[in-house]
Protein backbone atom coordinates (compact mmCIF):
# COMPACT_ATOMS: atom_id res chain seq x y z
CA UNK A 1 0.00 0.00 0.00
CA UNK A 2 2.54 2.29 0.83
CA UNK A 3 4.51 1.77 -2.14
CA UNK A 4 1.77 2.07 -4.55
CA UNK A 5 1.00 5.59 -2.45
CA UNK A 6 4.82 6.66 -3.30
CA UNK A 7 4.38 6.26 -7.21
CA UNK A 8 1.65 8.51 -7.61
CA UNK A 9 2.91 11.57 -4.87
CA UNK A 10 4.85 13.00 -7.85
CA UNK A 11 2.18 13.17 -10.59
CA UNK A 12 -0.47 15.57 -11.00
CA UNK A 13 -3.96 14.22 -11.61
CA UNK A 14 -4.66 13.75 -15.39
CA UNK A 15 -8.17 15.77 -14.65
CA UNK A 16 -6.36 18.67 -12.89
CA UNK A 17 -3.83 19.36 -15.97
CA UNK A 18 -3.64 22.87 -17.03
CA UNK A 19 -4.24 24.21 -20.75
CA UNK A 20 -1.02 23.88 -22.68
CA UNK A 21 0.66 26.98 -22.54
CA UNK A 22 1.62 27.54 -26.40
CA UNK A 23 -2.36 27.04 -26.74
CA UNK A 24 -2.89 29.88 -24.15
CA UNK A 25 0.18 32.21 -25.49
CA UNK A 26 -2.14 31.31 -29.28
CA UNK A 27 -5.00 32.46 -27.81
CA UNK A 28 -4.07 35.57 -25.70
CA UNK A 29 -2.35 36.69 -28.93
CA UNK A 30 -5.58 36.77 -30.67
CA UNK A 31 -6.91 38.25 -28.22
CA UNK A 32 -4.81 41.41 -28.28
CA UNK A 33 -4.64 41.21 -32.12
CA UNK A 34 -8.23 42.05 -32.49
CA UNK A 35 -7.93 45.57 -30.16
CA UNK A 36 -6.49 47.80 -33.01
CA UNK A 37 -10.22 46.26 -35.35
CA UNK A 38 -12.34 46.81 -32.12
CA UNK A 39 -10.80 50.12 -31.60
CA UNK A 40 -11.00 51.72 -34.57
CA UNK A 41 -14.32 50.40 -35.33
CA UNK A 42 -16.01 52.37 -32.19
CA UNK A 43 -14.51 55.56 -33.60
CA UNK A 44 -13.72 57.34 -30.55
CA UNK A 45 -10.71 59.32 -29.74
CA UNK A 46 -7.81 58.18 -28.10
CA UNK A 47 -7.85 59.17 -24.82
CA UNK A 48 -11.76 57.80 -24.88
CA UNK A 49 -10.78 54.54 -26.04
CA UNK A 50 -7.40 54.04 -23.88
CA UNK A 51 -9.20 54.79 -20.62
CA UNK A 52 -12.35 53.06 -21.40
CA UNK A 53 -10.29 49.92 -22.37
CA UNK A 54 -8.50 49.78 -18.50
CA UNK A 55 -11.74 51.22 -16.88
CA UNK A 56 -13.91 48.46 -18.11
CA UNK A 57 -11.74 45.57 -17.94
CA UNK A 58 -11.19 46.60 -14.11
CA UNK A 59 -14.93 46.13 -13.61
CA UNK A 60 -14.02 42.04 -14.50
CA UNK A 61 -10.48 41.96 -13.07
CA UNK A 62 -11.34 43.70 -9.41
CA UNK A 63 -13.59 41.03 -8.04
CA UNK A 64 -10.78 38.31 -9.74
CA UNK A 65 -7.98 40.03 -7.84
CA UNK A 66 -10.03 40.07 -4.36
CA UNK A 67 -10.51 36.39 -4.34
CA UNK A 68 -6.79 35.93 -5.04
CA UNK A 69 -5.76 38.03 -2.59
CA UNK A 70 -8.03 36.08 -0.22
CA UNK A 71 -6.68 32.78 -1.30
CA UNK A 72 -2.67 33.93 -1.69
CA UNK A 73 -2.22 37.14 0.26
CA UNK A 74 -0.97 40.04 -1.05
CA UNK A 75 2.44 41.29 -2.72
CA UNK A 76 4.83 43.30 -1.60
CA UNK A 77 5.16 46.64 -1.60
CA UNK A 78 8.14 46.60 -3.94
CA UNK A 79 6.56 44.35 -6.23
CA UNK A 80 3.19 46.81 -5.92
CA UNK A 81 5.17 49.76 -7.02
CA UNK A 82 6.61 48.46 -10.01
CA UNK A 83 3.00 47.29 -10.80
CA UNK A 84 1.71 50.24 -10.67
CA UNK A 85 5.36 52.16 -12.51
CA UNK A 86 4.32 49.86 -15.32
CA UNK A 87 0.97 50.12 -15.68
CA UNK A 88 1.25 54.02 -15.75
CA UNK A 89 3.34 53.49 -18.90
CA UNK A 90 1.32 51.19 -20.33
CA UNK A 91 -1.80 53.86 -19.92
CA UNK A 92 0.91 56.22 -22.36
CA UNK A 93 1.50 53.43 -24.61
CA UNK A 94 -2.78 52.32 -25.02
CA UNK A 95 -3.29 56.42 -25.83
CA UNK A 96 0.10 57.03 -28.10
CA UNK A 97 -1.19 53.66 -30.00
CA UNK A 98 -4.85 54.70 -30.39
CA UNK A 99 -3.58 57.57 -32.09
CA UNK A 100 -1.08 55.73 -34.28
CA UNK A 101 -4.18 53.60 -35.13
CA UNK A 102 -6.29 56.63 -36.15
CA UNK A 103 -2.79 57.76 -38.75
CA UNK A 104 -1.81 54.62 -40.23
CA UNK A 105 -4.70 51.91 -39.68
CA UNK A 106 -4.74 48.89 -36.76
CA UNK A 107 -2.78 46.46 -38.32
CA UNK A 108 0.44 48.42 -38.91
CA UNK A 109 0.26 50.68 -35.93
CA UNK A 110 -0.47 47.15 -34.15
CA UNK A 111 3.49 46.13 -35.99
CA UNK A 112 5.43 49.44 -34.78
CA UNK A 113 4.39 48.79 -31.28
CA UNK A 114 8.00 46.29 -31.79
CA UNK A 115 9.77 49.20 -31.83
CA UNK A 116 10.14 48.13 -27.96
CA UNK A 117 12.67 45.52 -29.30
CA UNK A 118 15.75 48.37 -29.24
CA UNK A 119 14.02 50.09 -26.58
CA UNK A 120 13.86 47.77 -23.70
CA UNK A 121 17.46 46.00 -23.90
CA UNK A 122 19.09 49.81 -24.34
CA UNK A 123 17.11 50.33 -20.89
CA UNK A 124 17.88 47.26 -18.94
CA UNK A 125 21.51 48.10 -20.56
CA UNK A 126 21.55 51.51 -19.27
CA UNK A 127 19.77 50.42 -15.80
CA UNK A 128 21.29 47.22 -14.74
CA UNK A 129 24.42 47.15 -16.62
CA UNK A 130 23.26 43.93 -18.71
CA UNK A 131 25.65 43.43 -21.90
CA UNK A 132 23.61 43.67 -24.98
CA UNK A 133 24.37 40.62 -27.34
CA UNK A 134 26.15 41.43 -30.35
CA UNK A 135 23.04 39.97 -32.55
CA UNK A 136 20.92 43.22 -30.69
CA UNK A 137 23.33 45.50 -33.23
CA UNK A 138 22.43 43.04 -36.11
CA UNK A 139 19.17 43.22 -36.14
CA UNK A 140 18.43 46.71 -33.84
CA UNK A 141 18.85 48.54 -37.44
CA UNK A 142 16.95 45.76 -39.51
CA UNK A 143 13.91 46.34 -36.86
CA UNK A 144 14.40 50.36 -37.39
CA UNK A 145 13.82 49.85 -41.49
CA UNK A 146 11.09 48.03 -40.97
CA UNK A 147 9.27 50.11 -38.82
CA UNK A 148 9.99 53.41 -41.10
CA UNK A 149 8.97 51.43 -44.46
CA UNK A 150 5.78 49.86 -42.46
CA UNK A 151 4.31 53.56 -41.44
CA UNK A 152 4.89 54.97 -44.78
CA UNK A 153 7.37 57.58 -43.33
CA UNK A 154 10.09 55.88 -46.08
CA UNK A 155 8.79 54.69 -49.45
CA UNK A 156 4.60 54.79 -50.09
CA UNK A 157 2.38 55.42 -47.82
CA UNK A 158 -1.57 54.13 -47.84
CA UNK A 159 -3.87 56.57 -48.75
CA UNK A 160 -5.35 58.83 -46.66
CA UNK A 161 -2.97 57.78 -44.03
CA UNK A 162 -0.66 60.07 -42.24
CA UNK A 163 2.66 58.26 -42.05
CA UNK A 164 4.88 60.74 -40.24
CA UNK A 165 2.35 61.39 -37.23
CA UNK A 166 1.60 57.62 -37.46
CA UNK A 167 4.94 56.71 -36.87
CA UNK A 168 5.62 58.78 -34.46
CA UNK A 169 2.90 57.88 -31.94
CA UNK A 170 3.62 54.42 -32.85
CA UNK A 171 6.92 54.60 -32.00
CA UNK A 172 6.35 56.38 -28.69
CA UNK A 173 3.77 53.70 -27.98
CA UNK A 174 6.86 50.85 -28.28
CA UNK A 175 8.57 53.25 -25.60
CA UNK A 176 5.77 52.99 -22.96
CA UNK A 177 5.57 49.95 -23.45
CA UNK A 178 9.23 48.63 -23.62
CA UNK A 179 9.05 51.06 -20.20
CA UNK A 180 6.14 48.46 -19.06
CA UNK A 181 8.42 45.18 -19.74
CA UNK A 182 11.52 46.94 -17.83
CA UNK A 183 9.27 47.19 -14.66
CA UNK A 184 7.48 43.87 -15.29
CA UNK A 185 11.04 42.28 -15.47
CA UNK A 186 11.93 44.17 -11.90
CA UNK A 187 9.47 42.73 -10.21
CA UNK A 188 10.48 39.53 -10.36
CA UNK A 189 7.07 38.20 -10.08
CA UNK A 190 5.46 38.50 -13.44
CA UNK A 191 6.10 37.02 -16.88
CA UNK A 192 9.10 37.06 -18.44
CA UNK A 193 10.01 40.05 -20.29
CA UNK A 194 11.42 37.91 -23.22
CA UNK A 195 7.85 37.55 -24.00
CA UNK A 196 6.05 39.42 -21.93
CA UNK A 197 4.44 41.39 -25.18
CA UNK A 198 1.14 40.81 -24.90
CA UNK A 199 -0.08 43.72 -26.14
CA UNK A 200 2.02 43.93 -28.41
CA UNK A 201 5.95 42.38 -29.09
CA UNK A 202 8.82 40.71 -28.06
CA UNK A 203 11.64 41.18 -25.86
CA UNK A 204 15.56 40.10 -25.80
CA UNK A 205 15.38 36.33 -24.95
CA UNK A 206 16.31 35.54 -21.50
CA UNK A 207 18.20 32.40 -19.50
CA UNK A 208 15.35 29.73 -19.14
CA UNK A 209 15.96 29.69 -15.64
CA UNK A 210 14.91 33.24 -15.07
CA UNK A 211 12.28 32.78 -17.67
CA UNK A 212 10.40 30.32 -15.20
CA UNK A 213 10.16 32.03 -11.90
CA UNK A 214 7.18 31.23 -10.15
CA UNK A 215 4.15 33.48 -10.28
CA UNK A 216 1.77 32.78 -7.40
CA UNK A 217 -0.16 36.08 -8.57
CA UNK A 218 -1.93 35.85 -11.42
CA UNK A 219 -5.06 38.52 -11.67
CA UNK A 220 -3.49 40.60 -8.95
CA UNK A 221 -0.50 42.33 -10.81
CA UNK A 222 -2.62 42.54 -14.26
CA UNK A 223 -5.69 44.45 -12.14
CA UNK A 224 -3.12 46.57 -10.25
CA UNK A 225 -1.08 47.36 -13.29
CA UNK A 226 -4.65 47.96 -14.87
CA UNK A 227 -6.06 50.33 -12.26
CA UNK A 228 -2.74 52.47 -12.77
CA UNK A 229 -3.06 52.29 -16.71
CA UNK A 230 -6.70 53.53 -16.29
CA UNK A 231 -5.02 56.87 -14.17
CA UNK A 232 -2.47 57.50 -16.38
CA UNK A 233 -4.33 57.40 -20.10
CA UNK A 234 -7.16 58.86 -17.82
CA UNK A 235 -4.88 62.08 -16.95
CA UNK A 236 -3.15 62.00 -20.69
CA UNK A 237 -6.37 61.78 -22.40
CA UNK A 238 -8.28 64.63 -20.69
CA UNK A 239 -5.51 66.91 -21.10
CA UNK A 240 -4.66 66.10 -24.86
CA UNK A 241 -7.88 64.96 -26.98
CA UNK A 242 -10.50 64.53 -24.13
CA UNK A 243 -12.37 61.65 -22.55
CA UNK A 244 -15.84 60.52 -23.40
CA UNK A 245 -17.69 58.40 -20.89
CA UNK A 246 -20.81 58.15 -22.79
CA UNK A 247 -19.68 57.46 -26.13
CA UNK A 248 -22.99 55.79 -27.66
CA UNK A 249 -24.45 52.58 -28.08
CA UNK A 250 -22.82 52.00 -31.13
CA UNK A 251 -19.38 52.76 -29.32
CA UNK A 252 -20.25 50.99 -26.55
CA UNK A 253 -20.50 47.53 -28.71
CA UNK A 254 -17.38 47.34 -30.04
CA UNK A 255 -15.27 48.98 -26.59
CA UNK A 256 -16.91 46.11 -24.32
CA UNK A 257 -15.34 43.39 -25.95
CA UNK A 258 -11.61 44.81 -26.81
CA UNK A 259 -11.64 46.10 -22.62
CA UNK A 260 -12.78 41.85 -21.87
CA UNK A 261 -10.67 40.31 -25.09
CA UNK A 262 -7.88 42.32 -25.58
CA UNK A 263 -7.23 43.25 -21.57
CA UNK A 264 -8.41 41.03 -19.61
CA UNK A 265 -8.76 37.44 -21.08
CA UNK A 266 -5.41 38.47 -23.31
CA UNK A 267 -3.23 39.18 -19.81
CA UNK A 268 -4.86 36.31 -18.17
CA UNK A 269 -3.38 33.71 -20.77
CA UNK A 270 -0.45 35.35 -21.99
CA UNK A 271 0.88 36.27 -18.58
CA UNK A 272 0.75 32.50 -16.28
CA UNK A 273 1.44 30.65 -19.98
CA UNK A 274 4.98 32.33 -20.29
CA UNK A 275 6.85 31.45 -17.18
CA UNK A 276 6.23 28.06 -18.45
CA UNK A 277 7.77 28.04 -21.91
CA UNK A 278 11.58 28.78 -22.94
CA UNK A 279 12.51 32.22 -24.01
CA UNK A 280 12.89 31.76 -27.80
CA UNK A 281 9.58 29.37 -28.41
CA UNK A 282 7.44 31.90 -26.50
CA UNK A 283 8.54 34.97 -28.47
CA UNK A 284 8.04 33.33 -31.78
CA UNK A 285 4.46 32.56 -30.80
CA UNK A 286 4.07 36.07 -29.59
CA UNK A 287 4.91 36.86 -33.71
CA UNK A 288 1.20 36.03 -34.34
CA UNK A 289 0.25 39.31 -32.92
CA UNK A 290 1.11 41.39 -35.27
CA UNK A 291 0.59 38.80 -38.09
CA UNK A 292 -2.82 38.25 -36.86
CA UNK A 293 -3.04 42.47 -36.61
CA UNK A 294 -2.62 42.87 -40.20
CA UNK A 295 -4.71 40.23 -41.50
CA UNK A 296 -7.54 41.73 -39.45
CA UNK A 297 -7.52 44.92 -40.55
CA UNK A 298 -7.07 43.68 -44.07
CA UNK A 299 -9.73 41.50 -43.76
CA UNK A 300 -12.08 43.34 -41.76
CA UNK A 301 -11.38 47.13 -42.13
CA UNK A 302 -10.53 46.73 -45.44
CA UNK A 303 -6.99 48.13 -44.94
CA UNK A 304 -4.94 48.15 -48.20
CA UNK A 305 -0.94 48.64 -47.03
CA UNK A 306 0.98 49.59 -49.79
CA UNK A 307 3.83 46.94 -51.26
CA UNK A 308 6.40 49.03 -49.76
CA UNK A 309 4.87 48.75 -46.36
CA UNK A 310 4.37 45.25 -47.00
CA UNK A 311 8.22 44.85 -47.09
CA UNK A 312 8.67 46.48 -43.88
CA UNK A 313 5.82 44.16 -42.25
CA UNK A 314 8.14 41.38 -43.30
CA UNK A 315 11.40 42.98 -42.09
CA UNK A 316 9.90 43.88 -38.56
CA UNK A 317 8.90 40.45 -38.64
CA UNK A 318 12.10 38.67 -39.43
CA UNK A 319 13.74 41.48 -36.90
CA UNK A 320 11.64 40.00 -34.02
CA UNK A 321 11.95 36.01 -35.19
CA UNK A 322 15.57 36.72 -35.48
CA UNK A 323 16.12 38.59 -31.92
CA UNK A 324 14.16 35.25 -30.54
CA UNK A 325 16.29 32.85 -31.77
CA UNK A 326 18.45 31.06 -29.08
CA UNK A 327 22.11 31.38 -29.65
CA UNK A 328 23.90 28.48 -30.71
Amino acid sequence: MTTTTSRHEGKAPRGRTRPGPALMIVAGAACTSSSGMFIKLSGVNAGTAAFLRCALALLVLAPLAYFEYRRLGGRSPRLLALDLAAGALLGLDYVCWVQSIHDLGASIATLLLNVQLVVFPLLTRVFTGVRLARRFWLTAPVLLAGVALASGALGHPEPGSDPVSGALFGMAAGVGFAGYLFFIRLGGDGPAPAEAGGAAGQGPALPVEDARKPNPHTVLPVCTATLAAAIASGVVGSLWTGVDLDPGPAAWGWLIPMALLGQVLAWLLINPALPRLAPDKGATLLLLQPILALLFGVGFLAERPTPTQYAGCALVVFAVWRSSRPDH
